[in-house]
């Protein structure tokens, strides 16, 4: 789970997620190059990308270690291992 601290960086990312993804909106409406909004698309998934890097880092320090401690280690692995192979797709 997060802290407030690592809840506040990760709305600051969304957030600029947000205005990225609404600039490639605009580019496409301008009929901008293809090459530079396919540009802006790869980056705009590549700041997913590590919000959802975060947010499963922050989950294996805090969930899977807790799930691991109470016996639960094969449903926290097999759990986080699908997360993990969603997120590199």
């Amino acid at each position: 789970m997060l802290n407030d601290m690592e809840v506040e960086k990760v709305s600051r990312r969304l957030r600029r997620i947000q205005g990225q993804v609404g600039g490639i909106e605009k580019m496409v409406q301008d009929h901008r190059y293809c090459i530079d909004v396919l540009q802006q698309i790869a980056a705009a998934r590549a700041a997913l990308y590590q919000v959802g890097m975060a947010m499963l880092e922050s989950h294996s320090q805090s969930c899977v270690v807790d799930a691991i401690q109470k016996g639960h280690e094969k449903k926290a692995i097999d759990e986080l291992m699908s997360v993990y192979k969603a997120l590199h797709k």
